[in-house]
């Protein structure tokens, strides 16, 4: 698990290390922003015996598996946004990480997410405090965010301490993710052979293309692209008969020639591209 983690690690830090400083800068700027927003809202819910007992409760209510998905989707929440900064960096187009973009998410379950890490992150490091009556966790989690807050590290003086803590929080949704997917019973993400389906808002926005000069030929169908004739074109320029892509992509999100990889609707697929991207931009292989 720990080799996990460290390659994680390793994959976003390669990926960072391609930007120039005043684009790490932007990215600080924006990431401080998101520490902000999710720091705003624990100090609300610790601040507020009955917000924390309403958010305690909303958590113990739900199983494993929906625990899982509300760290997948703020996962995918800043994976989405990092890759998009990333690939207008390297364009060199200006391209800010939206500060509220963790705001997409409901309020009841951004609150859920900020205690739950903290409920994880608390079980790591004193696994004993949560034998303790839940009663008293308010007062217990109050007590260990004022000594962070005054240790040195807990004090964001440096862009780089900002980068460190953003890299450490993703990767250790990542890893939480992983465990759950691999322990769930039915494979997500592309793994297992099961494959997910384009997300409808990417078909709809494939554009169509006029097939110019030599024919060619439709993969799916094994028939000719005529001349002339109106054909999809997906990202990676690999053209097909509309007829045949569009039952394709109903099932898969991808390209039937490279095996190019669309963004589908399903939470721990996209989770599973971004990182295909990300380990990319930093020069890795898959995770």
């Amino acid at each position: 698990m720990m080799a996990d983690q460290n390659s994680a690690e390793t994959i976003i830090m390669a990926a960072l290390s391609a930007l120039t400083p005043p684009q790490l800068s932007d990215l600080t700027h924006s990431v401080s922003s998101l520490f902000h927003l999710c720091y705003r809202r624990l100090y609300s819910i610790l601040s507020i015996p009955t917000l924390f007992n309403l958010t305690l409760h909303h958590l113990q209510s739900l199983p494993l598996q929906h625990k899982s998905l509300l760290i997948a989707r703020h996962l995918l929440s800043n994976l989405t946004a990092l890759t998009r900064f990333m690939q207008n960096s390297s364009t060199g187009n200006s391209f800010p990480v939206p500060a509220n973009f963790a705001s997409s998410m409901k309020l009841r379950d951004l609150d859920a997410v900020v205690l739950l890490l903290l409920l994880c992150e608390i079980r790591q490091l004193y696994p004993e405090v949560l034998e303790t009556p839940s009663s008293r966790w308010r007062s217990i989690l109050c007590d260990y965010i004022s000594r962070d807050m005054l240790k040195p590290s807990g004090i964001e003086v440096s862009s780089a301490q900002v980068l460190i803590k953003y890299v450490e929080m993703v990767t250790k949704c990542k890893r939480f993710v992983s465990v759950m997917a691999s322990n769930d019973s039915v494979s997500v993400g592309g793994k297992g052979g099961i494959e997910a389906a384009t997300a409808v808002a990417v078909v709809v926005a494939l554009p169509s293309v006029e097939v110019s000069g030599n024919s060619l030929e439709c993969v799916i169908c094994k028939e000719n692209m005529k001349q002339g004739r109106d054909v999809c074109k997906l990202p990676c320029d690999h053209l097909f008969h509309w007829m045949c892509i569009l039952p394709w992509l109903k099932e898969k999100n991808t390209c039937p020639c490279c095996r190019y990889r669309l963004p589908t609707d399903d939470v721990f697929g996209e989770i599973e591209r971004l990182w295909e991207v990300m380990a990319s931009m930093g020069g890795g292989g898959k995770l």
